[in-house]
């Protein structure tokens, strides 16, 4: 069994640093500091990931999962508002034009690396047909409700909803992921576990302490709050 989880130093610093460039942008300003701020946040952000993972560890599968998607969807979701809050040029559509991006970048970029990289190291890969199955379904129905449909809807001029159709939209998506959440959780945990995860005890890392994950968990929160408020900076 392999080593328990360490918290690299930087994972501790970059929260703690990015607050306090933050809380000294009332005294300090320039290009110099901005550009201090912005490493910052791409720090606090590369941090909360490593948090979320270690806690992701401890809770195991497929809560883990879960946790690692509410972080970078605050994450991802703090950057896009405070960029459309910005305004400019095409902000209005910048959460549609992400959302679309984060998806082909999933689906096409880290699913082929993933396939280029396991295959050439294992030769030959397994995968739960049932619990690939019930993502890609999921993600394609609401992705085709979200991005593709406004497009042919005629109720409100250009492809966007009117208010009723996204309210009836929003609920339709809530009660897919829902859905999907609950197949992950409940009915069908083991589709979304390793085959021999109760067996064999070298298909995981050995889950880290107590203390370490009660650390990870404070400096997520801390780097998410970071992140939100570097962001709107």
């Amino acid at each position: 069994m392999k080593s328990k989880i360490s918290l690299p130093l930087w994972t501790i610093a970059a929260p703690i640093t990015a607050s306090l460039l933050f809380f000294g942008s009332s005294y300090f300003s320039g290009d110099v500091y901005t550009i201090l701020q912005a490493c910052a946040l791409i720090a606090a952000v590369l941090a909360a990931v490593h948090h979320a993972e270690v806690v992701a560890h401890r809770v195991g599968e497929p809560y883990g999962t879960l946790l690692l998607a509410i972080a970078i969807t605050v994450i991802e979701v703090s950057l896009i508002v405070s960029l459309m809050l910005a305004g400019g040029p095409g902000s209005d559509t910048l959460a549609r034009d992400t959302v679309f991006a984060a998806v082909m970048i999933i689906i096409t970029g880290i699913i082929g690396l993933c396939l280029l990289s396991g295959g050439y190291r294992f030769k030959e890969q397994e995968f739960g047909i049932y619990a690939v199955s019930a993502a890609l379904v999921t993600l394609t129905a609401i992705t085709v409700l979200t991005l593709v449909l406004p497009n042919y809807t005629t109720s409100v001029l250009g492809p966007v909803y009117s208010n009723g159709q996204l309210i009836f939209i929003a609920i339709v998506c809530l009660i897919l992921y829902g859905t999907f959440v609950a197949v992950q959780t409940g009915r069908h945990r083991d589709y979304f576990l390793p085959p021999d995860a109760d067996t064999d005890e070298e298909v995981h890392a050995a889950p880290p302490t107590n203390n370490a994950t009660a650390l990870s968990l404070g400096l997520l929160l801390a780097c998410l709050g970071a992140v939100v408020l570097l962001a709107k900076k």
